[in-house]
């Protein structure tokens, strides 16, 4: 038996971190999800629109409670399930990705966005399923068995952030050169901006990820 198989047989079963984990993905699919959800919104449905903003608050402040028990359990914990580095940096990612996700909406909200264009619904798209790949590896992060279903997961993940970047780039050069109201193009660019932020931080997520599979293969 190899050395760190005899370590993981010695160690205790999580109970604390993984559960964690778990729960912040989970709000963060709900969170890509409520976006999606708003900027697909039909126009005889407008007013929900503003019931989807406010759920993404809520789950956003759900996501930094949770990243707030994480690092109390990693200062209260010696043992954890994987290099306590790589403990905090998933868990801060993860939140950097959903605090983007609420930036994009907030900017949606206050400048009253109301026609959304099909870079919005294609870069809320991308995030939503970014987030389900990422929530797919955390899941695998139990017993880190199923170290080729992260690496898959994580592939996707540098895929569809290449492809956010295309779709980001395309919007702003048509968004320049097809929009003459200032205004407008402050607020659009805002919040691609935002949206785009976001899938770059997924990308960062997915790097920790293939960080603790390395470690770990």
């Amino acid at each position: 038996m190899a050395f760190k198989d005899i370590i993981k047989f010695f160690s205790p079963k999580d109970t604390t971190f993984y559960p964690l984990f778990i729960k912040a993905t989970k709000d963060l699919v709900a969170l890509s999800e409520n976006l999606h959800e708003a900027v697909n919104i039909g126009k005889s449905e407008m007013e929900n629109r503003t019931n989807f903003y406010k759920q993404i608050e809520q789950l956003v402040a759900d996501v930094e409670s949770t990243n707030h028990k994480m690092n109390i359990e990693l200062s209260k914990n010696f043992i954890t399930p994987f290099d306590r580095e790589d403990i905090h940096m998933l868990i801060t990612t993860i939140s950097e990705v959903s605090n983007n996700i609420y930036t994009a909406s907030n900017r949606m909200n206050l400048y009253n966005v109301a026609k959304i264009n099909k870079s919005i619904r294609k870069l809320t798209e991308i995030t939503l399923e970014t987030a389900n790949h990422i929530n797919n590896a955390v899941i695998e992060l139990k017993d880190l068995k199923n170290l080729d279903k992260i690496n898959s997961a994580v592939k996707k993940i540098y895929k569809l952030e290449s492809k956010a970047d295309l779709v980001f780039d395309k919007a702003v050069a048509e968004l320049f050169e097809n929009e003459t109201d200032a205004i407008n193009i402050i607020k659009y660019k805002e919040v691609l901006s935002a949206l785009h932020k976001a899938t770059d931080k997924c990308k960062d997520v997915a790097r920790t990820l293939e960080a603790i599979s390395v470690k770990h293969a």
